[in-house]
């Protein structure tokens, strides 16, 4: 079955909402954990959480909060936003996330990435954030060498990586709908796990997503549709029994 996993984005302590890597000054809750718990207490199992300030910066900086979600809520939560270090990861997964997501350093530094999938192996997913082709990275502030997406999945792939999340920059946030075909395309390039992320504003987008479960769709992430009202995680959880 797919998942439905609601966003937490925080940026300065708050769970806020970025369009397209801008941040719209939109704030839904100066309390993050409450909110994961009410994510939780509505049936999600699992919680997509980002430190903003750290994708930005490099350096998480709302971690504490996260860690404290991690241990407070039942069920996982996979986190990234700055994580790029080898002593971070260790920090995250012994705190008890499920799944840390990297990108940038694992983009940058081969390395790196061979040695933390080879220690870490299934504790890892790694985050492909495209726009017109071009994979980013800092934040979406920059291109990532421009490596295209099929030439990363390929480097991904030889390195041990079994699940990635898959965003369109275009779409996260807009409430303009999925990148169906670029998740297929995805799906069928890497063989690995994915979860979609970018452009959810209704059940039908849920419906356009589900189909692609038989090629290894395993998630679909949701943002903003929730916060503004536009779904309940009710009505997609439903979508997707």
């Amino acid at each position: 079955m797919i998942l439905i996993i609601p966003a937490i984005d925080l940026k300065e302590g708050k769970v806020v909402r970025f369009v397209q890597g801008k941040y719209e000054k939109k704030v839904y809750s100066s309390d993050p954990v409450n909110v994961a718990k009410h994510w939780q207490k509505l049936g999600a199992k699992m919680l997509h959480v980002v430190d903003l300030d750290g994708a930005m910066t490099g350096k998480p900086l709302n971690l504490d909060i996260a860690i404290k979600i991690a241990q407070e809520l039942k069920i996982p939560i996979e986190f990234g936003g700055g994580v790029r270090s080898e002593a971070l990861i260790e920090k995250l997964v012994n705190a008890g996330v499920l799944r840390v997501i990297i990108s940038t350093k694992a983009l940058e530094d081969e390395n790196f990435l061979k040695r933390v999938v080879k220690k870490y192996a299934e504790k890892l997913i790694v985050s492909i954030d495209e726009h017109n082709g071009a994979v980013y990275i800092k934040g979406w502030k920059n291109t990532a060498k421009k490596i295209s997406t099929d030439a990363l999945i390929e480097k991904l792939k030889g390195a041990g990586i079994k699940e990635i999340i898959y965003t369109d920059i275009s779409r996260d946030g807009t409430l303009k709908g999925p990148n169906v075909m670029g998740v297929k395309k995805v799906l069928k390039s890497s063989g690995m796990r994915v979860i979609a992320s970018g452009g959810i504003s209704s059940v039908l987008d849920i419906d356009k997503l589900k189909i692609l479960e038989k090629h290894g769709l395993k998630g679909i992430i949701v943002g903003k549709a929730l916060y503004e009202g536009r779904l309940t995680l009710g009505e997609a959880l439903k979508r997707v029994g």
